[in-house]
């Protein structure tokens, strides 16, 4: 592999970004890609995928080069270096990278591959944190694959298209796609593509989304005409996806308290030719107030650590700080408490994270479950998923009924 250089200092400037700067992988990545109009799609591709790779895997690579943050430049071509050789890649005769001891490099890499911590790259209070939750063969197992780089999957919108159709569609733009089994909507691409510059996106045939989140929106058991409220809605991915399963009737509101994230639903909606969706920014308490008692359905896809979502967010493991938990589980708990007040009589909710610690998860349902506003619900099933075992991105979710006033 022929390296050059102007690609090897987008990876620095972008590492310098994120690592030094605290700024988020994937917007840094959209940034440095539009720094030279020239680049191909390969050259696009290195830039991204090696930055990914070294956010992945910064512990591991800093431990190697023996560097500690914050990262002076000379550092990052250090650890830039090591993620070189143990690529395989020949070095290139460069005053940035003063002569590497491959050999010793491999021998630190074979040395601390057997510690997890280092081997998988995270912070001692997560690894520690996770053991303890979910004890040390599926935290094990789990970790290994949220460091893996995720499968792109698509969600066919059956309201213009059928998973036949869509397959056949983008097969005419030279996309291969594969069903998934047991995902009645989902297509995964064996090979990586920018699917979002098809003629079937920008027709509103599909939206990128993860196979496990897929299966939030069917679990809330939505028929059409119901009103349903989302309430955790941002940009609107199972906004939109509740839609299709409504079959574009009823009404559907989308909430959420950042307008500018409504913003990106509504012209997501338009899309899609989703109609039925009313999206509203909770700027008050009011906005939940006027909706109590009144929904047949309320999906809280409540924010959360993201730990399920390592695999696309891997900066995740860095910018989490424990004490961020501690806040987050309140949040959960005030939001499940307030917003289940929605559901009305008979009605149904679902509680879904995008996280694998049952603190977020069955132990929010628990609490809700034996406190006074939870007392009128029930939990119907529930589904924990890991990508250990599953493939697809860590969630949970619950589905919970409210009683009948006569039960």
């Amino acid at each position: 592999m022929r390296l050059h250089r102007n690609l090897v200092f987008a990876v620095i400037d972008a590492l310098n970004l994120i690592f030094n700067e605290g700024e988020y992988a994937d917007k840094v990545v959209q940034k440095v890609l539009k720094f030279d109009k020239r680049w191909g799609s390969r050259d696009r591709g290195f830039i991204a995928e090696t930055t990914y790779e070294m956010v992945r895997y910064k512990r591991l690579y800093a431990e190697i080069a023996e560097v500690k943050a914050p990262f002076s430049r000379p550092d990052l071509f250090r650890m830039w270096a090591v993620w070189a050789v143990l690529s395989g890649i020949k070095l290139p005769d460069w005053k940035q990278i003063e002569p590497t001891p491959e050999r010793r490099i491999k021998g630190r890499f074979d040395e601390l591959s057997k510690v997890r911590k280092y081997r998988e790259a995270i912070p001692d209070w997560m690894d520690t944190l996770c053991e303890k939750a979910l004890g040390e063969k599926l935290w094990t197992a789990e970790i290994a694959k949220l460091n893996q780089p995720a499968d792109v999957i698509l969600r066919t919108n059956t309201l213009k298209t059928t998973k036949e159709k869509l397959r056949k569609a983008l097969l005419d733009e030279d996309i291969l796609t594969e069903p998934i089994k047991g995902y009645p909507l989902a297509l995964r691409l064996p090979e990586r593509a920018n699917v979002f510059v098809t003629q079937s996106f920008k027709d509103g045939l599909f939206e990128v989304q993860d196979a496990s989140s897929q299966l939030v929106a069917e679990l809330l058991d939505v028929q059409p005409g119901q009103r349903v409220v989302d309430t955790c809605a941002g940009a609107g991915g199972k906004s939109l996806h509740l839609a299709a399963l409504m079959e574009n009737k009823g009404q559907l509101i989308a909430m959420d308290i950042y307008g500018s994230k409504l913003k990106e639903l509504k012209r997501r909606a338009r899309r899609n030719g989703a109609h039925n969706i009313e999206p509203r920014e909770i700027t008050s308490t009011k906005v939940i107030k006027k909706l109590y008692d009144s929904a047949d359905r309320v999906l809280i896809d409540a924010p959360c650590t993201g730990l399920g979502v390592i695999r696309r967010n891997p900066d995740t493991k860095w910018k989490l700080q424990p004490e961020f938990l501690e806040k987050i589980t309140k949040t959960q708990q005030e939001i499940l408490r307030s917003y289940s007040k929605m559901v009305k009589s008979g009605g149904k909710l679902v509680y879904a994270t995008c996280s694998i610690l049952p603190q977020e998860n069955r132990d929010q349902v628990n609490s809700f479950l034996a406190s006074e506003e939870g007392s009128g619900f029930s939990l119907v099933k529930e589904k924990k998923i890991y990508a250990s075992k599953s493939g697809f991105d860590g969630f949970y979710m619950a589905l919970l009924e409210k009683k009948t006033k006569d039960s």
